[in-house]
């Protein structure tokens, strides 16, 4: 059975396969958290994602410890390759807080989307030595297809077969023989929501030319589907479908928090990673609105742009502005509740 995704932003037709109810209208605004990192390094990551998560426990009342399934979710970015990637040290203090918290290392399972990209930034083992920092962590790899649930897709009449990041890669594992109903489904990564307790979110910033910010809600969206490729031959699509599968109702009940490092994002060029446009701040951020994290590090990016003699990103994309309709969280940056660790 399909039933409606609660609105349609007149840009995309879209269904979701077993969506529950509507989405319920915007929420009271969702307060930021942000501790500064002495260092890059694994120490002060493990002290600072610590504090950050016993203030959000704290405050929401949620503590993150296991339930029925037992099992949590860390969905990771790699897919801009070496240089913006989520940092190791910070998948470590998250893992370590949660193990701290109850679960068994094998039960902290990561999800990303591509296997050279996850190799090339770590996260699989290396192809010479053999050893990872994960080794007793389970690694779901997107694209090889075992993750996807043939009842759990995002639906829309919008073309497939184009990749956005790696041109020459928009053919693999493409099927000729595909019919038009499956080139219009993007399947949806199931461990995340099914699988797991909650899982969180550890993207990595860069602008985008068709997204406007490719962040957080990206990271949890088209990164975290098959197929989604398709939705970039048209500026106006992709920012719709972002909105849309963001406020999926399964999606956000396991959706626990997002913790955003500004150690390293990109404000020209991206998602192609170019040293010469990135930015690095001693900052970490934790907050449970995808959107107002967005809206803030469009924010920097815009101001760097203008630093550096670039226009700012595209307003005419308003992925983030879907979003905020549809509640998923807030534009509104001049009146984010920043609650500063020091």
């Amino acid at each position: 059975m399909r039933l409606p995704l609660a609105l349609l932003l007149g840009l995309a037709c879209a269904l979701v396969t077993r969506a529950a109810a509507p989405t319920s209208p915007a929420r009271a605004a969702e307060p930021v958290w942000e501790a500064p990192l002495a260092r890059f390094d694994e120490a002060s990551y493990e002290t600072q994602v610590e504090r950050l998560i016993a203030a959000y426990e704290q405050t929401s009342g949620r503590r993150l410890a296991p339930g029925a399934k037992r099992k949590a979710g860390i969905k990771i970015y790699a897919d801009s390759g070496p240089g913006l990637a989520t940092p190791l040290p910070l998948v470590k203090a998250v893992i370590s807080a949660l193990r701290r918290r109850g679960f068994d290392n094998g039960d902290i399972f990561l999800v990303g989307l591509n296997a050279l990209r996850l190799r090339m930034t770590g996260y699989l083992p290396s192809l010479v030595s053999g050893r990872t920092p994960f080794s007793g962590n389970p690694v779901y790899v997107l694209e090889s297809g075992r993750f996807y649930d043939p009842v759990w897709f995002y639906d829309s009449p919008l073309p497939q077969r184009f990749d956005p990041i790696f041109a020459q890669e928009q053919t693999k594992g493409v099927s000729p023989d595909t019919t038009k109903d499956q080139d219009r489904k993007s399947f949806l990564a199931t461990p995340l929501f099914l699988e797991a307790d909650f899982w969180i979110n550890l993207p990595v910033y860069t602008d985008h030319p068709t997204l406007g910010i490719n962040g957080a809600l990206v990271n949890a969206t088209l990164w975290n589907a098959s197929n989604t490729a398709r939705f970039f031959r048209s500026p106006a699509n992709a920012p719709a479908a972002v909105a849309e599968m963001s406020a999926i109702p399964e999606l956000r009940q396991t959706w626990a928090l997002t913790l955003a490092s500004l150690q390293h994002y990109q404000f020209v060029g991206g998602p192609f990673f170019n040293s010469l446009y990135t930015v690095s701040e001693p900052l970490l951020w934790l907050s449970n609105d995808p959107v107002m994290l967005d809206s803030l590090v469009r924010d920097r990016i815009n101001g760097h742009r203008k630093q550096q003699g670039f226009d700012p990103v595209d307003e005419e994309i308003r992925t983030l502005e879907f979003a905020e309709t549809l509640g998923v969280g807030s534009t509104k940056t001049a009146q984010v509740r920043m609650l500063r660790l020091d």
